[in-house]
């Protein structure tokens, strides 16, 4: 059973959607495209551009370049030599630990290839049929009758943390708190408090499961990274727990972000919402156009290793590099009316799953699981944006998703 210190004034939810830019910045896209039209690669700090102070910037020891436009930034995510990930180290990594996100190759490679044992085809099978599938048609059936509902509260928000809680194995009553406590640890830069505590809290929650599951092992995903091995090598208990840290708010917090973010701009495009409900053949393309569209997290971080030329721009070794990949999203040198929402456009690689050694793990579990939540939202009959509700949109800087997505059905 969990236990923790409550405390009545600190809501980590609502602290962390103010730091990322939720609510304050509600469309960086024209400040992008017109940097983005100015050079292909800018120099100094972003953040003051919107008049907000950055999570991740407010750490960095000299001034970021941000690539914007498509080929800058895949360049950069495809050189992992040249553009590091290991300054994570310093910051998310306080609380994460060493985990996948701030290694570098060959270290990388070889942890990579362990944790890929738990997100095998058959897995993901098993997880849409046994947990995903049953966890969206709860929450939908909580609000089905009522003919209307708020899609991101009861729904896209809460769904995916529960997915991974079922696919940890963690009992159900420990779920808002693990809930809270990965929000907690990606708040690091603007409450190093919470995010200490709630570091050290997680790995003794986790240790205690990771030492039964070895003696004992169950079907759930910690046992699977219990007795993975490659080569003769196994994954620490440190190791197990740096990745169930970054398991809950890199695949939790995206996947609710992407999946309010789609159903934002199928809801606002009626026609093409009618089309996907009508052939859900299309369910692929909808999907990826959505992250293309409005990306959940709009950049990441890395360090350049040494004086290097990117489109043009030098970038001097030891300077931090802030990918934004939403930018190169809609750089019009690639796709024609790039800040349409528009799921009948020709697929083609986007930047919001990264690229490179470093490309998304878990990008095929959040595909399943927006696609098994869409299709349940597609199967309400006349599903619409409620017409009285007041400018619903997405915002945010870092992170991007709409707060609320007011429909009614029936």
């Amino acid at each position: 059973m969990t236990t923790e210190t409550h405390d009545s004034e600190h809501d980590p939810f609502a602290e962390f959607d103010a730091a990322a830019g939720i609510g304050t910045v509600r469309d960086p896209y024209p400040v992008w495209a017109e940097l983005r039209a100015q050079t292909p690669v800018f120099a100094g700090p972003m953040s003051e551009l919107f008049g907000i102070d950055s999570m991740d910037e407010a750490l960095l020891q000299q001034p970021p370049y941000t690539p914007l436009t498509f080929d800058a930034v895949q360049q950069v995510l495809r050189d992992g030599e040249t553009f590091s990930s290991s300054g994570y180290a310093d910051t998310i990594g306080i609380v994460f630990g060493h985990s996948i996100l701030e290694m570098d190759e060959p270290e990388h490679h070889a942890y990579r290839a362990l944790i890929q044992q738990a997100f095998t085809r058959k897995a993901m099978e098993t997880w849409e049929a046994e947990i995903v599938q049953p966890v969206v048609d709860r929450h939908i059936d909580a609000f089905r009758e009522r003919g209307s509902a708020d899609l991101v509260r009861e729904l896209l928000f809460p769904f995916p943390v529960t997915v991974i809680g079922e696919m940890i194995g963690l009992p159900t009553d420990d779920l808002p708190v693990f809930h809270k406590k990965a929000v907690e640890l990606i708040s690091i830069m603007t409450d190093i408090e919470h995010g200490l505590n709630a570091s050290a809290w997680l790995y003794e929650y986790f240790q205690g499961i990771i030492t039964e599951r070895r003696a004992a092992p169950r079907h759930d995903l910690i046992s699977v990274l219990a007795q993975a091995e490659l080569d003769g090598q196994q994954l620490s208990d440190d190791e197990i727990i740096a990745f169930l840290r970054l398991l809950l708010p890199a695949g939790a917090e995206t996947t609710y972000r992407s999946s309010s973010n789609l159903m934002f701009g199928l809801l606002s495009n009626p026609d093409q919402l009618a089309a996907l409900r009508d052939d859900r053949s299309l369910m692929p393309q909808a999907i990826e156009e959505g992250v293309r569209w409005d990306p959940p997290l709009t950049s990441i971080g890395r360090t350049c290793t040494k004086d290097t030329v990117v489109e043009g721009v030098l970038i001097p070794a030891g300077a931090p590099v802030m990918v934004c990949m939403a930018a190169a999203n809609r750089d019009p040198s690639r796709w024609d009316r790039p800040d349409e929402f528009d799921i009948f456009r020709e697929p083609k690689q986007h930047m919001s799953f990264a690229f490179g050694p470093h490309m998304c793990l878990g990008m095929h579990l959040a595909r399943m699981e927006t696609t098994v939540a869409v299709n349940a939202l597609l199967d309400l009959p006349d599903l619409r944006l409620d017409p009285e509700a007041i400018d619903v949109h997405v915002s945010g800087l870092a992170f991007r998703a709409p707060s609320a997505l007011p429909v009614v059905f029936g």
